[in-house]
Protein backbone atom coordinates (compact mmCIF):
# COMPACT_ATOMS: atom_id res chain seq x y z
CA UNK A 1 0.00 0.00 0.00
CA UNK A 2 1.07 3.60 -0.48
CA UNK A 3 1.22 6.04 2.49
CA UNK A 4 -0.07 9.09 0.96
CA UNK A 5 3.29 10.38 0.29
CA UNK A 6 4.15 10.97 3.73
CA UNK A 7 8.07 9.45 4.46
CA UNK A 8 7.96 6.54 6.40
CA UNK A 9 10.28 7.93 9.37
CA UNK A 10 7.88 10.80 9.54
CA UNK A 11 5.09 8.88 9.69
CA UNK A 12 7.26 7.03 12.46
CA UNK A 13 7.46 10.37 14.78
CA UNK A 14 3.59 11.28 14.00
CA UNK A 15 2.67 7.84 16.01
CA UNK A 16 5.31 8.88 18.64
CA UNK A 17 3.56 12.43 19.15
CA UNK A 18 0.14 10.65 18.68
CA UNK A 19 0.88 8.19 21.41
CA UNK A 20 2.45 10.26 23.89
CA UNK A 21 -0.95 12.08 23.26
CA UNK A 22 -3.24 9.48 24.19
CA UNK A 23 -1.53 8.50 27.60
CA UNK A 24 1.53 6.29 26.16
CA UNK A 25 4.72 6.75 27.74
CA UNK A 26 6.32 5.57 24.68
CA UNK A 27 6.04 3.52 21.64
CA UNK A 28 8.54 1.38 19.02
CA UNK A 29 8.81 -0.62 16.05
CA UNK A 30 10.01 -3.95 15.50
CA UNK A 31 10.02 -6.27 12.81
CA UNK A 32 7.74 -9.51 13.20
CA UNK A 33 11.25 -11.83 13.21
CA UNK A 34 10.57 -13.75 16.62
CA UNK A 35 12.53 -17.02 15.51
CA UNK A 36 15.39 -16.68 17.84
CA UNK A 37 12.78 -16.86 21.10
CA UNK A 38 11.47 -20.30 19.39
CA UNK A 39 14.30 -22.37 20.97
CA UNK A 40 14.00 -21.07 24.21
CA UNK A 41 10.10 -21.54 23.90
CA UNK A 42 9.97 -24.76 23.43
CA UNK A 43 12.50 -26.05 26.27
CA UNK A 44 9.98 -24.07 28.29
CA UNK A 45 7.09 -25.11 27.18
CA UNK A 46 9.00 -29.18 27.32
CA UNK A 47 10.14 -28.94 30.95
CA UNK A 48 6.31 -27.83 32.08
CA UNK A 49 7.25 -24.53 33.74
CA UNK A 50 4.12 -23.18 32.30
CA UNK A 51 1.90 -25.62 34.80
CA UNK A 52 -1.75 -26.12 34.25
CA UNK A 53 -1.88 -23.42 31.59
CA UNK A 54 -2.42 -25.65 28.48
CA UNK A 55 -3.19 -22.67 26.25
CA UNK A 56 0.35 -21.55 25.96
CA UNK A 57 1.35 -25.36 24.89
CA UNK A 58 -1.94 -25.36 22.86
CA UNK A 59 -0.80 -22.20 20.77
CA UNK A 60 3.08 -23.33 20.45
CA UNK A 61 5.07 -21.63 18.28
CA UNK A 62 2.54 -19.63 17.16
CA UNK A 63 3.51 -16.83 19.67
CA UNK A 64 6.70 -16.31 18.26
CA UNK A 65 5.00 -15.67 13.98
CA UNK A 66 2.67 -12.57 14.12
CA UNK A 67 2.36 -13.24 10.39
CA UNK A 68 0.86 -16.60 11.52
CA UNK A 69 -1.25 -14.95 14.40
CA UNK A 70 -2.68 -12.05 11.87
CA UNK A 71 -2.30 -12.95 7.93
CA UNK A 72 -0.52 -10.08 6.21
CA UNK A 73 1.61 -8.43 9.26
CA UNK A 74 4.93 -6.60 8.15
CA UNK A 75 5.30 -4.40 11.36
CA UNK A 76 4.56 -4.30 15.10
CA UNK A 77 3.55 -1.11 17.17
CA UNK A 78 4.74 -1.83 20.65
CA UNK A 79 3.30 0.66 23.60
CA UNK A 80 3.96 0.97 27.33
CA UNK A 81 1.67 2.54 29.89
CA UNK A 82 3.05 3.42 33.14
CA UNK A 83 0.80 1.86 36.21
CA UNK A 84 2.75 2.75 39.70
CA UNK A 85 0.11 4.27 41.33
CA UNK A 86 1.52 6.49 43.51
CA UNK A 87 3.41 5.44 47.13
CA UNK A 88 1.25 2.53 48.33
CA UNK A 89 3.74 1.69 51.13
CA UNK A 90 4.43 -2.15 49.65
CA UNK A 91 6.87 -3.01 51.59
CA UNK A 92 4.91 -1.93 54.92
CA UNK A 93 2.09 -4.02 53.50
CA UNK A 94 4.01 -7.30 53.15
CA UNK A 95 5.85 -6.89 56.79
CA UNK A 96 2.15 -6.34 58.36
CA UNK A 97 1.08 -9.84 58.70
CA UNK A 98 -2.91 -9.24 58.78
CA UNK A 99 -2.86 -7.02 56.08
CA UNK A 100 -3.81 -8.06 52.15
CA UNK A 101 -1.14 -7.75 49.84
CA UNK A 102 -2.38 -7.01 45.96
CA UNK A 103 -0.31 -6.37 43.61
CA UNK A 104 -0.20 -3.09 42.32
CA UNK A 105 -1.35 -4.01 39.10
CA UNK A 106 -4.28 -4.77 40.12
CA UNK A 107 -5.14 -2.22 42.59
CA UNK A 108 -7.38 -0.16 40.13
CA UNK A 109 -9.35 -0.89 37.57
CA UNK A 110 -8.73 -3.51 34.81
CA UNK A 111 -5.90 -2.19 32.09
CA UNK A 112 -6.89 -4.20 28.91
CA UNK A 113 -10.37 -2.65 27.87
CA UNK A 114 -8.81 0.78 28.46
CA UNK A 115 -5.18 -0.19 26.99
CA UNK A 116 -7.20 -1.58 24.08
CA UNK A 117 -9.45 1.87 23.45
CA UNK A 118 -6.36 3.70 23.62
CA UNK A 119 -4.03 1.34 20.96
CA UNK A 120 -7.68 1.35 18.73
CA UNK A 121 -7.43 5.40 18.72
CA UNK A 122 -3.81 5.29 17.18
CA UNK A 123 -4.57 2.70 14.75
CA UNK A 124 -7.07 5.50 13.84
CA UNK A 125 -5.26 8.20 14.10
CA UNK A 126 -2.90 6.18 11.45
CA UNK A 127 -5.15 5.00 9.33
CA UNK A 128 -6.00 9.19 8.97
CA UNK A 129 -3.15 9.49 8.42
CA UNK A 130 -1.76 6.73 5.57
CA UNK A 131 -5.55 5.71 4.25
CA UNK A 132 -7.43 2.91 5.51
CA UNK A 133 -4.87 -0.60 6.43
CA UNK A 134 -5.19 -3.64 8.18
CA UNK A 135 -4.55 -4.22 11.52
CA UNK A 136 -4.93 -6.06 15.05
CA UNK A 137 -4.64 -4.30 18.39
CA UNK A 138 -3.43 -6.69 21.21
CA UNK A 139 -2.97 -6.15 25.20
CA UNK A 140 -2.52 -9.37 26.54
CA UNK A 141 -4.96 -11.06 24.73
CA UNK A 142 -3.74 -13.18 22.21
CA UNK A 143 -0.33 -16.19 21.69
CA UNK A 144 1.98 -13.10 21.42
CA UNK A 145 5.39 -12.99 22.70
CA UNK A 146 5.09 -9.34 23.62
CA UNK A 147 7.82 -9.06 25.51
CA UNK A 148 10.48 -9.97 22.89
CA UNK A 149 7.94 -7.43 20.69
CA UNK A 150 8.63 -4.53 23.24
CA UNK A 151 12.69 -5.39 23.36
CA UNK A 152 12.79 -5.62 19.72
CA UNK A 153 11.16 -2.51 19.31
CA UNK A 154 13.73 -0.61 21.67
CA UNK A 155 11.60 -0.12 25.23
CA UNK A 156 13.58 -1.82 27.38
CA UNK A 157 15.61 -5.28 28.05
CA UNK A 158 14.23 -8.67 29.35
CA UNK A 159 15.46 -8.71 32.93
CA UNK A 160 16.33 -11.94 34.91
CA UNK A 161 12.73 -11.67 36.49
CA UNK A 162 11.47 -12.45 32.97
CA UNK A 163 9.88 -8.95 33.06
CA UNK A 164 10.65 -5.79 30.11
CA UNK A 165 12.87 -2.99 32.16
CA UNK A 166 13.44 0.18 31.30
CA UNK A 167 16.37 2.43 32.14
CA UNK A 168 14.00 5.62 32.46
CA UNK A 169 11.29 3.84 34.37
CA UNK A 170 11.86 0.26 35.41
CA UNK A 171 9.20 -2.09 34.97
CA UNK A 172 5.97 -0.83 36.69
CA UNK A 173 4.18 -0.60 33.08
CA UNK A 174 1.70 -2.44 30.54
CA UNK A 175 2.59 -3.14 27.31
CA UNK A 176 0.29 -3.29 23.99
CA UNK A 177 0.37 -3.77 20.45
CA UNK A 178 -0.79 -3.06 17.20
CA UNK A 179 -0.07 -5.28 14.28
CA UNK A 180 0.30 -3.40 10.62
CA UNK A 181 0.09 -5.18 7.26
CA UNK A 182 2.72 -2.53 5.76
CA UNK A 183 6.20 -1.48 6.69
CA UNK A 184 7.20 0.57 9.17
CA UNK A 185 11.26 1.24 9.95
CA UNK A 186 12.14 -1.13 12.33
CA UNK A 187 14.02 -0.47 15.58
CA UNK A 188 17.65 -1.16 15.04
CA UNK A 189 19.44 -1.02 17.95
CA UNK A 190 17.74 -3.09 20.92
CA UNK A 191 18.64 -1.64 24.62
CA UNK A 192 21.30 -3.17 25.79
CA UNK A 193 20.79 -5.21 28.82
CA UNK A 194 21.64 -3.59 32.39
CA UNK A 195 20.94 -6.22 34.79
CA UNK A 196 24.73 -6.57 35.05
CA UNK A 197 25.47 -8.66 38.24
CA UNK A 198 22.74 -8.14 40.31
CA UNK A 199 20.86 -11.01 41.18
CA UNK A 200 18.26 -9.42 44.07
CA UNK A 201 15.24 -10.44 42.28
CA UNK A 202 16.30 -14.33 42.31
CA UNK A 203 16.85 -14.23 45.83
CA UNK A 204 13.69 -12.12 46.82
CA UNK A 205 11.49 -14.75 45.27
CA UNK A 206 9.67 -16.45 47.91
CA UNK A 207 8.88 -19.25 46.55
CA UNK A 208 12.48 -19.62 44.88
CA UNK A 209 10.29 -19.90 41.41
CA UNK A 210 13.26 -18.90 39.04
CA UNK A 211 15.08 -22.13 38.39
CA UNK A 212 17.88 -19.35 36.65
CA UNK A 213 17.80 -16.24 35.95
CA UNK A 214 14.78 -15.48 32.88
CA UNK A 215 13.77 -19.00 33.49
CA UNK A 216 10.87 -18.80 35.66
CA UNK A 217 8.70 -21.85 36.78
CA UNK A 218 5.34 -20.77 36.69
CA UNK A 219 4.51 -23.66 38.96
CA UNK A 220 6.66 -21.96 42.15
CA UNK A 221 5.00 -18.82 41.01
CA UNK A 222 2.72 -16.74 43.65
CA UNK A 223 1.32 -14.65 40.72
CA UNK A 224 0.67 -18.13 38.86
CA UNK A 225 -0.67 -19.95 41.81
CA UNK A 226 -3.17 -16.85 43.44
CA UNK A 227 -4.32 -15.68 39.95
CA UNK A 228 -4.21 -18.40 37.42
CA UNK A 229 -4.20 -21.76 39.10
CA UNK A 230 -7.68 -23.14 40.18
CA UNK A 231 -6.58 -26.28 42.50
CA UNK A 232 -5.35 -27.09 45.95
CA UNK A 233 -1.82 -25.51 46.54
CA UNK A 234 0.72 -27.55 47.63
CA UNK A 235 1.12 -27.21 51.45
CA UNK A 236 5.00 -26.86 51.03
CA UNK A 237 4.45 -23.58 48.95
CA UNK A 238 1.44 -22.26 51.23
CA UNK A 239 3.76 -21.01 54.56
CA UNK A 240 6.37 -19.42 51.76
CA UNK A 241 3.14 -16.91 50.18
CA UNK A 242 2.77 -15.04 53.40
CA UNK A 243 -0.16 -12.34 52.99
CA UNK A 244 -0.05 -12.39 49.08
CA UNK A 245 -3.27 -12.77 47.90
CA UNK A 246 -3.38 -11.73 44.53
CA UNK A 247 0.05 -11.80 42.43
CA UNK A 248 3.23 -10.87 44.18
CA UNK A 249 5.59 -8.22 43.71
CA UNK A 250 8.76 -8.95 45.15
CA UNK A 251 11.14 -8.94 41.95
CA UNK A 252 9.89 -5.65 40.86
CA UNK A 253 9.91 -3.85 44.75
CA UNK A 254 13.47 -4.93 45.03
CA UNK A 255 14.83 -3.87 40.90
CA UNK A 256 17.15 -0.84 41.34
CA UNK A 257 15.81 0.26 37.92
CA UNK A 258 12.83 0.95 39.70
CA UNK A 259 13.68 3.65 41.43
CA UNK A 260 13.71 5.79 38.49
CA UNK A 261 9.74 5.03 38.09
CA UNK A 262 7.34 7.60 38.03
CA UNK A 263 3.58 7.53 39.39
CA UNK A 264 1.10 7.15 36.29
CA UNK A 265 -1.35 9.86 36.08
CA UNK A 266 -4.05 7.67 35.04
CA UNK A 267 -6.65 7.56 37.40
CA UNK A 268 -7.70 4.39 35.94
CA UNK A 269 -4.99 2.99 37.71
CA UNK A 270 -5.86 4.35 41.08
CA UNK A 271 -6.33 1.90 44.49
CA UNK A 272 -10.27 1.66 44.33
CA UNK A 273 -11.98 0.16 47.24
CA UNK A 274 -9.60 0.72 49.80
CA UNK A 275 -7.69 -2.52 48.16
CA UNK A 276 -4.34 -0.78 49.12
CA UNK A 277 -5.14 -1.04 52.97
CA UNK A 278 -7.20 -3.67 53.90
CA UNK A 279 -6.82 -6.67 56.31
CA UNK A 280 -7.35 -10.31 54.97
CA UNK A 281 -10.19 -11.01 57.65
CA UNK A 282 -11.78 -8.21 56.04
CA UNK A 283 -11.69 -9.46 52.83
CA UNK A 284 -12.23 -13.12 53.77
CA UNK A 285 -15.69 -11.84 55.20
CA UNK A 286 -16.57 -10.82 51.44
CA UNK A 287 -19.95 -12.69 50.02
CA UNK A 288 -19.57 -13.80 46.58
CA UNK A 289 -21.94 -11.07 45.54
CA UNK A 290 -19.64 -8.41 47.19
CA UNK A 291 -16.70 -9.88 45.81
CA UNK A 292 -18.47 -9.44 42.41
CA UNK A 293 -19.59 -6.09 43.07
CA UNK A 294 -16.49 -4.77 44.58
CA UNK A 295 -14.25 -6.24 41.72
CA UNK A 296 -16.24 -4.78 38.97
CA UNK A 297 -13.65 -3.73 35.88
CA UNK A 298 -10.88 -5.20 38.28
CA UNK A 299 -8.32 -7.53 37.53
CA UNK A 300 -9.21 -9.57 40.19
CA UNK A 301 -12.18 -11.06 38.70
CA UNK A 302 -9.62 -13.52 37.12
CA UNK A 303 -9.05 -15.42 40.10
CA UNK A 304 -12.52 -15.82 41.17
CA UNK A 305 -14.55 -16.10 43.90
CA UNK A 306 -13.44 -19.54 45.48
CA UNK A 307 -9.92 -19.29 44.74
CA UNK A 308 -9.85 -15.60 46.05
CA UNK A 309 -11.42 -17.21 49.73
CA UNK A 310 -8.17 -20.26 49.00
CA UNK A 311 -6.15 -17.44 48.74
CA UNK A 312 -6.86 -15.58 51.85
CA UNK A 313 -7.37 -18.65 53.59
CA UNK A 314 -3.74 -19.44 53.31
CA UNK A 315 -2.39 -15.48 54.05
CA UNK A 316 -4.87 -16.07 57.35
CA UNK A 317 -2.99 -19.45 58.13
CA UNK A 318 0.34 -17.52 57.84
CA UNK A 319 -0.91 -14.22 59.78
CA UNK A 320 -0.80 -13.46 63.69
CA UNK A 321 -3.12 -15.50 65.70
CA UNK A 322 -5.42 -12.67 66.72
CA UNK A 323 -8.98 -12.87 67.16
CA UNK A 324 -10.33 -11.22 63.63
CA UNK A 325 -7.98 -13.96 62.07
CA UNK A 326 -9.40 -16.79 63.50
CA UNK A 327 -12.73 -15.61 63.50
CA UNK A 328 -12.65 -14.74 60.24
CA UNK A 329 -11.18 -18.63 59.80
CA UNK A 330 -13.73 -20.21 61.73
CA UNK A 331 -16.35 -18.71 59.70
CA UNK A 332 -15.46 -19.94 56.83
CA UNK A 333 -15.05 -23.91 58.07
CA UNK A 334 -18.60 -25.17 56.91
CA UNK A 335 -17.85 -23.20 53.30
CA UNK A 336 -19.71 -25.38 50.65
CA UNK A 337 -16.73 -25.56 48.57
CA UNK A 338 -14.58 -28.54 49.45
CA UNK A 339 -11.15 -26.14 48.12
CA UNK A 340 -11.91 -23.23 50.91
CA UNK A 341 -12.55 -25.88 53.65
CA UNK A 342 -9.22 -27.25 52.94
CA UNK A 343 -7.22 -24.75 53.19
CA UNK A 344 -9.40 -23.28 56.24
CA UNK A 345 -8.21 -26.15 58.04
CA UNK A 346 -4.94 -25.77 57.33
CA UNK A 347 -4.67 -22.23 58.40
CA UNK A 348 -6.63 -23.13 61.54
CA UNK A 349 -3.96 -25.98 61.48
CA UNK A 350 -1.56 -23.34 61.90
CA UNK A 351 -2.81 -21.53 64.64
CA UNK A 352 -3.34 -24.60 67.23
CA UNK A 353 -6.85 -23.97 66.25
CA UNK A 354 -8.03 -27.94 65.23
Amino acid sequence: MSLKNIAPEQLQSQIAGWAQELGFADIGISSIDLSAEEGYLQKWLDAGYHGTMDYLEKHGMLRTRPAELVPGTLSVISARMDYLPGDTAAAQRLADGEAAYISRYALGRDYHKMMRKRLQKLAERIAEAVGPFGYRVFVDSAPLLEKALARNAGLGWIGKNTLVINRKAGSWFFLGEILLDFPLPANQEQSRNHCGTCSACLEICPTQAFVDANTLDARRCISYLTIEYKGSIDPELRPLMGNRVFGCDDCQLVCPWNRFAKPTAETDFMPRHGLDNVSLAELFMWTEDEFLKRTEGSPIRRAGYESWLRNLAIGLGNAPSTIPVLTALESRRAHPSELVREHVEWALHRHGAL
